[in-house]
């Protein structure tokens, strides 16, 4: 039998373990240094955005007229007019710091409680929030001093400052802590320090030659601040998955009585194929994000697509290395408690198949499964609709500073306190006006029916701020009717942009990205399956099975983070509307995901029914002997996950969350009850071929045959030939 493309890897990798290992530890120090030393480019308001919002900052940058950090002071008192002294001191102060520009005389609330102090900070915006710090010493100042007034102050500067150091601490905190979660379920599932290790230490060099790669493709591909903490997050519990479903397959077979070169072989051909096929349709999946014509999931496409490439070829390449270095040294540190190695097999002759039986759960499981079939396909349909019914309210917008961080932060607090004094004030519109000569009478005209104009002679541009108390209603009011109204006949023309807006435009683009990324990365999934399996039953089967655990996954996170259901448990909060960019993301990153345990689970159905056994006894060979590399898998990835759940931003709940509930029900109801139901249901037509599709090549499922010959051992103590003794 011929070596398929995964097992020619592994046993080149076997016979030239110092190559592979010191090759991957090379590429790993030159991919980090160079792209550390190159550092990450962010993309401009622009790049993130879309429509007129989009449009109009564009504008503004193309003229050289770089935004400047707004912020707004508020002061409260009881008594009205009884924030003057304050209001005075307060400017004073501000206007000592040298940090600010533009600093307005205060103006005064309609009950005359209030009054708010707007300006804004010098210099360039993007770096304001590391020179606010003299400015929030002078509003702290004026508070400890007076105890009459209350003050709250909310603006780009002081935001960017609170949130960068909140966000530095949550990631550390997802790091140090994901990371040493992962390595006590590896410590279990083993039960020993060096198996445990081995997956762990593959996917963090994995994460750190990707994070240097994407640094340097940045600087093509513009990034979202947060890119680096998805692609940590897909990296790792990737990274992990892969390794583990290798290294389970060969100590399965090292336990059914294989010796290590034939037991290393057949993980590489078997494990290995199924690590290639889940990580290409990753990528492909993830390629999907490319056509939803926002650069943000572009970003996030490259980021992914490079660790994913990573983690698999390290899977593939170095691992059959150390595992031929270490030989049975991967069983060191042996936990007693924990370590179970060789209690669930038996074992066979030599150079036969062990027949491993997995009891537990998986196996008390299967039998109601496959005996009425019918019962739990219905069952486990019904649960995964009930839980998706709440996705059929979602709505969706781009998430401002006061929602991120829940109702009581300061951020929060100090946005709300503003709008109901002020509406609008936070969050007003900006509108950009472009003309060929900004002072023709009729612009001119124009603008004089605004209260807040700036005119840019020298570029021909102007901006206007307009309050929009209303939201999205006085936004659509503004475009479709004042600024027609305005400059229609004037030659000019006027896009706006603001919070409001571009929130409003994003999910615009969204709704109309979404479908061309739906289609393609379902029809690019079922061309994979089909040529993985040469069956379009399992094909079709795989893209329904995929659209159970989404819509479920969506119905959750509506159910938590848009009502607010459950909310309270995970320390978080309901604040009506889902992140824009979540739905879509999830989409792609569960329809890539679950293909790792679909393709590694019916590979191994598929390599029973090839050995001659029935579908059912196939089905029921193929999730007993994956159940416990599944469960391994989907513990670890949903722990993962779960961490980023535990974080700050709203937004990263909602991901950590929605990704954690997926994995779970896939690894759970779908894969162990839906999969091997529907399967039984189909029986014999699972493996139909219809003649057309007779001529796709043949992708081996089974494991090579012993007596295979390999290159000569680099090393002494290296397998060698396969069913011979190893040199040395």
């Amino acid at each position: 039998m011929r070596l398929n493309l995964a097992a020619r890897i592994g046993v080149w990798s076997a016979h030239h373990r110092k190559t592979a290992i010191l090759g991957w530890l090379l590429f790993v120090v030159l991919a980090a240094g160079i792209g550390g030393a190159s550092g990450m480019v962010e993309m401009t308001n622009a790049e993130n955005g879309a429509g007129d919002s989009a449009r109009a900052e564009q504008i503004l940058s193309d003229a050289g007229l770089s935004h400047r950090a707004g912020e707004l002071v508020m002061v409260s008192s009881a008594a009205p007019d009884g924030w003057r002294a304050a209001a005075r001191e307060l400017t004073a102060a501000l206007g000592e710091t040298g940090e600010v520009t533009g600093l307005a005389a205060p103006v005064a609330s309609k009950d005359g409680k209030d009054a708010l102090i707007a300006f804004e900070m010098k210099g360039d915006a993007a770096t304001a929030s590391d020179r606010v710090q003299p400015v929030l010493d002078a509003v702290a100042g004026v508070q400890e001093k007076r105890t009459d007034i209350t003050v709250h102050q909310f603006g780009d500067a002081s935001a960017g400052k609170w949130l960068g150091d909140l966000l530095t601490d949550d990631f550390k905190k997802a790091e140090f802590t994901a990371v040493p979660l992962a390595l006590g379920i590896l410590l279990v599932a083993f039960g020993a320090v060096v198996a445990a290790l081995l997956p762990v230490g593959l996917a963090l060099t994995a994460c750190l030659a990707a994070f240097g790669l994407l640094s340097l493709a940045s600087h093509q591909l513009h990034l979202f601040q947060t890119t680096y903490s998805v692609m940590f997050l897909m990296g790792f519990a990737v990274g992990v998955d892969y390794c583990l479903f290798y290294l389970r397959r060969e100590r399965d077979e090292r336990a059914a009585g294989r010796d290590a070169e034939t037991a290393l072989r057949i993980a590489a051909a078997t494990s290995g194929r199924s690590v290639l096929v889940s990580g290409l349709t990753v990528m492909v999946a993830m390629a999907g994000m490319f056509l939803s014509g926002l650069l943000l999931f572009k970003g996030f496409a490259v980021a992914t697509i490079i660790v994913v490439f990573i983690a698999m070829m390290g899977s593939v390449t170095v691992l059959p290395a150390l595992l031929s270095w270490l030989g049975d040294r991967i069983d060191a540190g042996r936990v007693p408690l924990l370590n179970r190695r060789g209690k669930r097999a038996t074992r066979d002759v030599p150079g036969t198949r062990g027949t491993q039986q997995s009891g537990g759960i998986a196996g008390k499981l299967l039998r109601p499964v496959l005996a009425r079939p019918k019962f739990f396909a219905a069952a486990s349909v019904v649960v995964l609709l009930v839980l998706a019914a709440p996705a059929l309210g979602m709505k969706t917008e781009e998430l401002g500073l006061e929602k991120q961080f829940g109702s009581d932060s300061q951020l929060a607090v100090a946005y709300r306190h503003i709008s109901e004094a002020f509406p609008g004030g936070p969050a007003p519109a900006q509108v950009v006006v472009e003309a060929d000569d900004i002072e023709a009478p009729g612009v001119r005209k124009a603008l004089d029916g605004f209260d807040k104009v700036t005119v840019h002679r020298a570029q021909n541009v102007a901006e206007i701020e307009v309050p929009l108390p209303h939201g999205k209603s006085d936004l659509t009011e503004l475009r479709e009717k004042r600024l027609p109204a305005a400059f229609d006949g004037t030659g000019a023309r006027a896009y706006v942009t603001g919070e409001t807006a571009g929130s409003t435009d994003f999910n615009d683009q969204l709704k109309r990205g979404i479908l061309p990324v739906f289609l393609f990365i379902t029809a690019v999934t079922f061309l994979l399956m089909l040529f993985c399996f040469r069956s379009y039953v399992i094909a079709v089967t795989a893209i329904l099975l995929n659209l159970l655990s989404v819509a479920a996954a969506y119905g959750v996170m509506v159910a938590v983070f848009q009502h607010g259901w459950g909310a309270s448990l995970i320390g978080s909060e309901g604040v009506g509307a889902i992140e824009s960019w979540m739905p879509l993301f999830v989409l792609v990153v569960l329809f890539g995901l679950s293909m790792d345990y679909h393709v590694f689970v019916v590979s191994r159905i598929r390599e029973a029914h090839g050995r001659g056994l029935s579908t059912p006894a196939a089905i029921d060979e193929g999730i007993r002997r994956t159940a416990g590399a599944v469960t391994g898998a989907a513990v670890i990835m949903v722990a993962v996950f779960a961490v980023f759940g535990t974080l700050s931003m709203q937004d990263m709940q909602q991901m950590g969350v929605g990704l954690a509930v997926a994995v779970l029900l896939d690894a759970t109801i779908v894969r162990m009850v839906l999969l091997p139901s529907v399967m039984a249901l189909l029986g014999e037509r699972n493996w139909r071929t219809p003649r057309a599709l007779s001529r796709l090549p043949v992708m081996d499922h089974g494991e090579p045959e012993p007596g295979l010959a390999a290159a000569p051992a680099e090393t002494a103590g290296t397998v060698g030939v396969a069913g011979t003794a190893p040199r040395g």
